[in-house]
């Protein structure tokens, strides 16, 4: 299929895939308009077959049009570049306290988000930017957060790890490991309950795979038949060490990812993680399979490229070599590129402008965040304790309350 077919024009091509739906002239991501109308099918093969316990396996084979799979590349490579920002921005003593990058894992939250509708939940971690933009979230309130400004998505008091969307059915952005998949399945007990027909996704890292109230949630909403998908985004270091390193700790690690497959009497499926189609195939399969048979564990195979945290420079545990030779084989971005232009989608020259306009759009967006001022002092107990039950304000008597306090 010639590159006419799609786009006229380098600039054409640009504008269509980058022309943003709201009125700020930044990103809402999954939403803006693709180049062209050709809506061809194309059938193509998963990097790695699917691997299934007590389930068959959906199968390799996975229909995209070049309409999705130029959006693949935008939004993660918005994303990216969001990631690599926030690195710089953190540096530069812009962003404080906590934040943990996702930049390697971009595949996850796209494919995912393809997969399903924005009626449907999602609930993460503390590595939760891009999980947010792929929920409809924009670059302004993002970096608007992470700097602790007021137009944030949290209204600059959640920080990196509280990123929060409920319109958009992104419940969070949690800090503690693992608390979040009970919450998780709360919200599949409520979709079921309601029998509106949508299912939640509860993501956690294979560092939180030995938390306790991760097989309870499991246990009960394997009892009630819930329909929520426990992914475990398994990219193989904890922090500060590599899971394929062999330890007392690391083989226990790996039994109970086992084991909440084996114990649970749930279905599961391991993921290339780092293959956005996969990933598309397996959501689009874990969710038809939970709202008839309940829970399913999908484990996703990726890889972080930044440490852990932003004290953890990522490279004592693992090897530069390491590294780049995952960005060299496995990276989701430039698999996808390649698919782009074998296919003849789009031409390199063109995939370039695309990550120009991005580089650029990002850039804007932090000039944005950056005029935003900070959240008020009168916020301080603002959103923080139920209304009505007298405790709006517990604490606000303290002196050194007392004295930011209007």
């Amino acid at each position: 299929m010639a590159v006419s077919r799609l786009a006229s024009s380098t600039s054409t091509l640009c504008k269509l895939l980058l022309r943003p739906l709201s009125a700020p002239p930044f990103y809402r991501s999954f939403s803006a308009a693709a180049a062209g109308d050709d809506q061809t099918v194309l059938t193509i093969e998963t990097s790695v077959p699917f691997t299934g316990h007590k389930i068959d396996p959906p199968s390799r084979s996975v229909e995209a049009t070049p309409k999705e799979l130029l959006s693949f590349f935008r939004d993660m490579a918005v994303m990216r570049r969001m990631e690599i920002a926030a690195d710089s921005l953190y540096k530069s003593k812009l962003i404080r306290g906590f934040c943990h990058l996702y930049d390697g894992q971009e595949a996850v939250a796209v494919g995912m988000e393809a997969a399903i509708t924005k009626r449907d939940s999602i609930i993460t971690a503390y590595r939760d930017h891009c999980i947010f933009l792929g929920r409809g979230g924009n670059l302004v309130e993002a970096f608007s957060e992470l700097m602790g400004r007021r137009t944030g998505c949290s209204k600059g008091k959640g920080g990196s790890m509280h990123f929060y969307k409920k319109e958009a059915g992104f419940y969070g952005g949690h800090g503690i490991v693992g608390a979040q998949v009970p919450l998780g399945c709360g919200l599949a007990f409520a979709q079921k309950y309601s029998k509106d027909e949508t299912v939640t996704f509860a993501l956690y890292g294979d560092g939180a795979a030995n938390q306790g109230q991760l097989f309870e949630a499991l246990n009960i909403s394997a009892l009630w038949d819930l329909p929520v998908i426990l992914v475990c985004e398994n990219n193989h270091c904890e922090c500060c060490e590599d899971f394929g390193v062999e330890s007392e700790g690391n083989d226990r690690r790996k039994e109970w990812l086992m084991e909440m497959k084996i114990g649970s009497g749930c279905g599961a499926d391991q993921v290339d993680g780092m293959d956005v189609l996969a990933v598309k195939q397996a959501c689009k399969f874990a969710k038809e399979h939970v709202l008839k048979n309940g829970p399913i564990i999908l484990e996703m195979d990726t890889y972080r490229y930044h440490g852990h945290s932003m004290s953890d420079p990522g490279s004592t545990y693992r090897t530069r070599d390491e590294i780049t030779g995952v960005r060299q084989e496995r990276d989701p971005i430039e698999r996808v590129r390649k698919l782009i232009l074998t296919h003849e989608i789009a031409s390199a020259s063109e995939l370039k402008d695309i990550e120009k306009e991005i580089r650029k759009k990002v850039d804007e967006a932090i000039a944005q965040a950056k005029e935003s001022p900070m959240p008020d002092p009168s916020e301080l107990f603002a959103d923080v304790y139920v209304k009505g039950y007298g405790v709006e304000a517990f604490g606000a008597d303290r002196k050194e309350v007392k004295g930011v306090l209007p």
